[in-house]
């Protein structure tokens, strides 16, 4: 099942069949704080890059695919529903995309609309739908129906969508409830036993200099483990904020674990990757990527995945705030370190 979540919010990503008159999109707009020359973006079999100015301004014409495209400004990527006859308005600030997006014009309200649905996918960390299950069932269903409810009350209410959206929305809303409900009961006996207090299973695994590194090696200290790969992009932009809680918590009581599950055929990959991005704490790689012990153990399905031990082993949270997620400082700073 890794994964599947991302799948079924992903049936957004797909393009619809309705055409229109006009064959083109014009698409334009302004990027504050810009420093770069161009935008790029991206469709099925489609990639256009168009210019941006000194001032950060562009404009350009597109024949596309009527659905959904991706916008990337070089370090980040966003979404756009692009639909041809559209005449859009796409603005942004360099420093908080996509944060900061917007837009204006024919089509802005269905991206104004999709824009809002992902921030409530990210909000209510559904991408991390192990924190669901772990629910017991009466909790876990007033959680079911609270999104359900929340997720139809934001479709109702937005004005002005394209058919096609409306008609998608409701599909992939109803999929994802469907999701939740089906595998409850199998899900949730599955992390039986990873609740706060238990045991956590171990790990013996390489570090970069090829030494071993066990959880038992670690006792006497907290233990914050970060799961993930070099191909995974939520997992690469967590590093910064990594990076400065080691640096804040540095000869405090807790390790910084970074527990690696690319293939070892993509060993190399990894070495290069903790030397170029100067990665710090404990960098170890798994020695069967998902199939490893660990990782079944924990029935990681999705990364990347954050898991907090206490100085004896035990587990503090299994599904662990991000360190991009200020609360996580707050979580710490309880901890006896």
């Amino acid at each position: 099942m890794k994964k599947l979540i991302m799948i079924l919010v992903a049936i957004a990503l797909v393009s619809c069949s309705e055409k229109s008159n006009n064959p083109y999109v014009t698409l334009q707009g302004n990027i504050a704080n810009s420093n770069m020359d161009s935008i790029v973006i991206l469709g099925r079999n489609f990639e256009k890059y168009i210019k941006v100015n000194s001032d950060g301004s562009f404009q350009d014409t597109l024949k596309v695919t009527d659905g959904f495209h991706g916008i990337n400004n070089g370090t980040s990527q966003s979404f756009l529903y692009l639909k041809n006859g559209y005449d859009m308005t796409v603005d942004f600030d360099m420093n908080n995309f996509p944060g900061s997006i917007e837009f204006q014009g024919q089509g802005a309200e269905t991206n104004n609309y999709l824009t809002m649905k992902l921030q409530f996918i990210k909000d209510e960390n559904i991408s991390n739908y192990a924190s669901f299950f772990e629910l017991e069932k009466e909790p876990f269903d007033a959680k079911i129906a609270d999104l359900k409810k929340r997720m139809d009350d934001m479709l109702t209410n937005a004005k002005g969508l394209d058919a096609e959206v409306v008609k998608m929305e409701k599909e992939a809303n109803d999929k994802m409830i469907i999701f939740f409900k089906d595998n409850y009961a199998t899900e949730h006996e599955n992390l039986i036993g990873l609740s706060k207090g238990d045991p956590s299973p171990g790990f013996n695994y390489p570090d970069k200099n090829g030494n071993n590194v066990s959880l038992t090696d670690l006792k006497g200290k907290y233990v914050y483990i970060d799961v993930w790969a070099t191909w995974c992009g939520p997992c690469k932009r967590e590093i910064p904020y990594l990076k400065e809680m080691d640096e804040e918590f540095k000869g405090k009581d807790i390790a910084f674990v970074s527990l690696s599950i690319d293939k070892m055929e993509h060993k190399e990959k990894w070495l290069k990757m903790i030397e170029d991005e100067d990665l710090k704490g404990i960098q170890i790689m798994a020695d069967q990527d998902w199939n490893s012990d660990f990782v079944t153990a924990y029935k990681i399905q999705g990364i990347p995945r954050f898991i907090l031990l206490d100085k004896e082993g035990n587990i503090v949270n299994s599904n662990a705030p991000r360190p991009s997620d200020p609360g996580l400082k707050e979580v710490l700073k309880t901890l006896e370190l």
